[in-house]
């Protein structure tokens, strides 16, 4: 959810059933990002007390995702969401968090680069062995 709209709190909205499909995770995923205060904004309730998610909470939810895809533990989600539920004034704090996670996964993609290179060499040794050479292990 973009920090400018932190508050705010429509009627109207999508059902947790078709986020869920939507982003492809399970409504009890949904239920526990709100319950472990990953939103930003929690959605609102329709008269019937279901949950109506905007667009807004669809972009935080799929940044939610792309975070803890790329090993961000949870206490720090919660944390980045602390923040931006806190408003203007705190941009600072969240770039600090953002550029270090930025670090691990640029450090974590240069690991498996390095693996795929390595593979890629075994590879190339196997593929030179159906010419007949052997090839060690």
């Amino acid at each position: 959810m973009d920090e400018q709209q932190v508050g705010a709190r429509p009627a109207t909205g999508v059902g947790i059933a078709d986020v869920a499909h939507r982003l492809g995770v399970s409504a009890h995923t949904l239920r526990y990002y709100e319950t472990a205060g990953l939103l930003v904004d929690p959605p609102a309730r329709d008269e019937a007390g279901r949950r109506c998610y905007t667009d807004a909470h669809l972009r935080w939810i799929t940044m939610v995702q792309r975070l803890r895809a790329t090993g961000m533990p949870v206490r720090v989600v919660r944390a980045y969401a602390e923040l931006c539920r806190a408003g203007a004034g705190n941009e600072d704090a969240r770039l600090t968090l953002l550029h270090a996670h930025r670090d691990q996964v640029r450090a974590q993609l240069a690991e498996v680069a390095a693996h795929l290179d390595a593979i890629e060499g075994k590879i190339a040794l196997y593929e030179g062995s159906t010419a007949g050479a052997s090839v060690p292990a």
